[in-house]
């Protein structure tokens, strides 16, 4: 189990980034497609001025249901340990126990 401060640090970026993306979006954009250095240099530093919680990259990828970071599985959003239990459990439809 992950510490819950961390688990809700996690979630206030979350937040962060969903709330600044739109205008992330537009500013990456403009520094993409500026005609002028000017405007690019405008749209880097009015980026720049973004929190650095709006950056996506800082969102980590935890296990839904006890917050773990390491070994994080996409497909379900489980940790390794998790998944595995859960699948023996049957609680994951679809995902069963391979056997050869």
């Amino acid at each position: 189990m992950a510490k819950k401060s961390k688990i809700a640090a996690n979630e206030r970026r979350q937040r962060v980034v969903a709330r600044y993306a739109e205008r992330r979006a537009a500013l990456k954009e403009t520094i993409r497609t500026a005609a002028t250095p000017e405007q690019r240099d405008a749209a880097v530093r009015a980026l720049s001025r973004l929190p650095r919680d709006a950056s996506p990259v800082r969102v980590r990828n935890r296990d839904q249901v006890d917050g773990r970071p390491r070994g994080y599985v996409g497909k379900v959003g489980l940790s390794r340990i998790n998944l595995r239990t859960m699948a023996h459990r049957g609680e994951l439809p679809g995902i069963t126990k391979s056997s050869w």
